[in-house]
């Protein structure tokens, strides 16, 4: 290794890096992020749950290292909570949630929101997890790399839940085909290799 190679390392190894886990509620953002801290920490940093808005705070696993043969990717996972145009309590009482629980779920995800779009201001780089059953042209989806192309912040679109037999993760890749889409299944780590890989490629 030359000396100019040696002085880029050293940059990179200091570079702080922050990859945000963003999309729509129960797209499996916590699903991914407790995946990649299994694989590389031996540990989950969160509760997934079938009910949307499970996660209302931001969960952050600081200091996960992934690698790839000689190289390291040293980063920090925030595990932000679903992003939705429109929240109703009504939507949680079909999960069996009472009704003063419902509002309150309600209530602390509308604040969960406003926490993620803070965090844009922070993290380097994004994961965009998208549920590959459903649509994925919405306008949540839209409007998260929206925002990511106007602040430069560079990002992998995730097609999620390949693992369900009507998933499509090719209309994933018809629908943004300008960005790096990788289809995976978080809840049983299938292809996610490939994303690790795409990971280096795009934040380190």
């Amino acid at each position: 290794m030359g000396l100019f190679d040696f002085i880029k390392n050293l940059f990179k190894r200091n570079k702080k890096v922050s990859i945000g886990l963003y999309g729509h509620p129960n797209s499996g953002k916590t699903t991914l992020a407790n995946q990649i801290a299994k694989d590389w920490m031996g540990k989950d940093i969160g509760s997934a749950s079938n009910i949307p808005h499970e996660t209302r705070t931001v969960l952050k696993q600081e200091k996960v290292v992934i690698k790839n043969g000689e190289n390291e990717l040293d980063f920090d996972i925030i595990d932000t909570p679903g992003i939705a145009t429109k929240i109703d309590y009504q939507n949680f009482l079909e999960f069996g949630l009472e009704e003063d629980e419902a509002k309150n779920r309600a209530k602390e995800a509308t604040k969960g929101i406003i926490e993620a779009i803070k965090w844009l201001d922070d993290v380097t780089g994004v994961l965009l997890v998208v549920d590959a059953t459903s649509d994925p042209l919405t306008q949540t989806n839209i409007t998260i790399i929206g925002n990511l192309e106007a602040r430069n912040i560079p990002f992998i679109v995730v097609a999620n839940k390949i693992d369900i037999e009507n998933s499509n993760p090719d209309k994933i890749v018809s629908v943004f085909p300008q960005h790096t889409v990788v289809p995976i299944s978080a809840l049983n780590g299938e292809k996610i290799e490939e994303l690790y890989k795409a990971m280096f490629d795009k934040f380190n």
